[in-house]
């Protein structure tokens, strides 16, 4: 039984691995020159720099963590968090999940389509809704680590799915990175304009 509560423990990425606790405040000031691109409190104005308002501070705390580490490449992002701590780092994601995030709209030609893939996957192609992730209003799983997606930029997600499915995410080769691959390799395009559109609107 104990081995079985591992497993699943292992499996949702709940594992409480210890990391700083952030601070959001102090996150705030640290955060400054991130506003260039991610806008002052998380709403990116650019549709290829995605919000990070509202995001899990587990997932925010581990993308940090690899861009840093080299194991995630973000050109832009390049030497930015050279010289910050591991702090610092927690502080800027407790800053960020602290904020409330935006929505856009999505376009209604392709929400029948995307809300379908969403809620649903496709069983002819072996797709799993994108729910058991990222929950039915697209809050995604903290604690898992899963990340939120409702109202984000639908340029920067068709990009991360594309991405995923050439495997030139430039992620580390983690868990997640593998499942979403996987996952991406059976998209279209129509698929990942319509589920990205969905995802834009979603609240």
């Amino acid at each position: 039984m104990n081995k079985l509560i591992v497993s699943l423990l292992l499996t949702l990425g709940i594992t409480g691995v210890a990391h700083a606790a952030g601070d959001a405040t102090a996150g705030q000031a640290k955060a400054a020159v991130c506003g260039a691109c991610h806008g002052p409190d998380g709403n990116s104005p650019a549709p290829n720099f995605p919000k990070l308002a509202g995001q899990g501070e587990r997932y925010l705390t581990k993308q940090l963590h690899d861009i840093k580490d080299g194991k995630r490449t973000v050109l832009e992002m390049t030497g930015l968090l050279t010289n910050l701590s591991d702090q610092d780092l927690a502080d800027i994601a407790a800053y960020y999940a602290s904020q409330k995030g935006s929505v856009g709209a999505a376009d209604p030609k392709l929400v029948a389509r995307g809300e379908k893939l969403f809620r649903g996957g496709d069983l002819d192609k072996g797709l799993p809704a994108c729910t058991g992730c990222h929950s039915p209003n697209g809050a995604g799983i903290a604690a898992a680590g899963f990340p939120h997606l409702s109202g984000q930029h639908a340029q920067y997600i068709a990009k991360q799915l594309t991405d995923f499915r050439k495997e030139e995410a430039g992620r580390a080769n983690d868990g997640d990175a593998m499942i979403m691959r996987t996952i991406a390799r059976k998209l279209s395009d129509e698929d990942i304009a319509a589920v990205s559109s969905y995802i834009q609107g979603l609240h």
